[in-house]
């Protein structure tokens, strides 16, 4: 299946590592997604959402909020989101919060496409 069409492939991207978060957002853009970056899950919990359909893309070690802490704060609001939570070795206790939540973990390094894949894997369910 194709992925979805340009203009409806966006993406909320949330890290607090400015390095990371410029180079994703120019791999996304490149990709064809439109980000919407933000440096806190704080940030994210007062921004206004571009339109459906968006994929979260969340680190989940910030300081403040942590992705998922965000996440489930979203999913109060009945949020209910594509969500994908990228991190480096997640033990088992984020591995169940993220099911929990119905995040998708992808684990760094962020290989190849493996972001993208997950993306619009993640648009597509």
């Amino acid at each position: 299946m194709p992925p979805p069409p340009p203009y409806a492939r966006n993406v909320v991207l949330v890290d607090d590592d400015s390095a990371l978060r410029l180079a994703l957002i120019f791999m996304l853009e490149l990709d064809g997604f439109a980000v919407t970056a933000l440096e806190s899950g704080e940030a994210l919990l007062q921004a206004t959402l571009p339109p459906a359909p968006v994929c979260l893309v969340l680190d989940q070690n910030m300081g403040g909020l942590t992705g998922l802490e965000a996440l489930a704060a979203l999913r109060a609001k009945n949020e209910q989101l594509p969500a994908l939570l990228i991190t480096s070795h997640p033990g088992p206790s984020v591995r169940d919060a993220a099911a929990a939540l119905g995040a998708i973990i992808v684990e760094k390094p962020l290989l190849g496409d493996s972001l993208n894949a997950a993306i619009n894997a993640a648009l597509l369910a």
